[in-house]
């Protein structure tokens, strides 16, 4: 007997996403289906063009049928679709699926550096993504992507993002003069995160990442209670003093209500460009003990290379300028896991239910 639709239906339900525990079928994840003779051809529409499981799926997906009696051949095409959280609240941000916050607590553990790669990775992936630099007293984000002269023009009464490496980005920096300094108290820097958030002309987003200045004060507490936030990622380094920071972090986001994603490890282990063995620079607190001290996911650890701090200064990313290397491989993977997370974060069934990882 010929193959039919229902038999390619019925072989794909074999096929499940690790992350949301349910089979793709009934996810509503295979769209397209064309069944002519032994020939299939369908398409598998993820949750993220991030997704860290993408070849996996779509290697079990052509196995699972191409293993029906009658088959001769499948075409698999992989797509993505990202969905945003629902929200009843005033969002300023309304095209925007995913606003995620970076966040460390402490200065100096590289947040904005990650910030930036993190944030062309997932763009690589075929992402549309926004950068806002909410460090209104110290704006890096201009100077990292290399614009750090430029100045966004007004269209429409809103404010037009700068781009760079398809990341569309915004900062107080790009509306200051060289060298001039910010002298705000509390109530205007949360003012001006809010202007920064909703009079910029974003667009459609998948995904907004949110570089905030250290410490627990005006900026992040002003991003929770302002956007619905999808998550926050906390950024540390293996030492004490940073994992008594961040974990300050943890507990203010906590209290504020807003989701964590995860616990990210910067400046970790040092790798000899040489001979290739791996130096502990720092002897504290990891990130991954840190995540299981207060249960959360590992999103994974960056290695230390001063190549990735002096490109940041020479307004390259590390990720651009030496995209084979460990840390470019880091950020690749980690960026993975960020889309991962916010999906399980959000993800909402065909039926309209949704469901948590369990």
């Amino acid at each position: 007997m010929p193959v039919t639709e229902q038999d390619v239906l019925q072989a794909l339900r074999a096929v499940r996403d690790p992350d949301l525990h349910r089979d793709i079928v009934s996810l509503g994840f295979v769209k397209d289906l064309e069944v002519c003779g032994g020939a299939v051809a369908f398409k598998i529409e993820l949750t993220t063009p991030a997704c860290p499981v993408k070849d996996l799926l779509k290697r079990q997906a052509e196995e699972a049928v191409l293993a029906l009696p009658g088959v001769t051949g499948v075409e698999v095409q992989m797509t993505a679709r990202v969905v945003g959280r629902e929200t009843n609240l005033d969002n300023p941000i309304p095209g925007v699926a995913h606003c995620i916050a970076i966040a460390s607590g402490k200065g100096g553990v590289g947040k904005s550096t990650v910030s930036v790669n993190l944030a062309i990775a997932l763009a690589q992936s075929g992402a549309r993504v926004g950068l806002l630099d909410a460090d209104v007293y110290g704006p890096s984000i201009p100077l990292m992507m290399g614009c750090a002269n430029e100045h966004p023009e007004a269209r429409n009464q809103e404010i037009v993002p700068i781009e760079r490496h398809g990341v569309k980005m915004m900062s107080i920096g790009f509306l200051m003069e060289e060298g001039q300094a910010v002298l705000w108290r509390g109530p205007m820097v949360a003012g001006t995160v809010r202007q920064l958030l909703a009079d910029v002309d974003w667009g459609e987003l998948d995904y907004l990442l949110v570089d905030l200045p250290p410490g627990t004060g005006d900026a992040p507490m002003t991003l929770a209670q302002t956007v619905p936030l999808t998550g926050v990622v906390i950024v540390t380094t293996p030492q004490h003093v940073a994992a008594n920071i961040a974990a300050k972090s943890v507990q203010l986001f906590r209290r504020l209500n807003a989701p964590l994603i995860g616990v990210l490890e910067n400046m970790a282990g040092f790798v000899c460009p040489n001979c290739g063995t791996v130096t502990q620079i720092f002897s504290g607190l990891s990130g991954e003990e840190l995540s299981l001290r207060y249960d959360l996911p590992y999103l994974g650890a960056i290695p230390l290379d001063p190549a990735v701090s002096a490109s940041s200064d020479d307004g390259t990313p590390s990720l651009v300028r030496f995209p084979d290397s460990p840390q470019a491989k880091a950020f690749r993977d980690i960026a993975g896991r960020l889309a991962q997370q916010a999906s399980i974060s959000t993800h909402v069934s065909p039926a309209g239910v949704s469901f948590e990882r369990s």
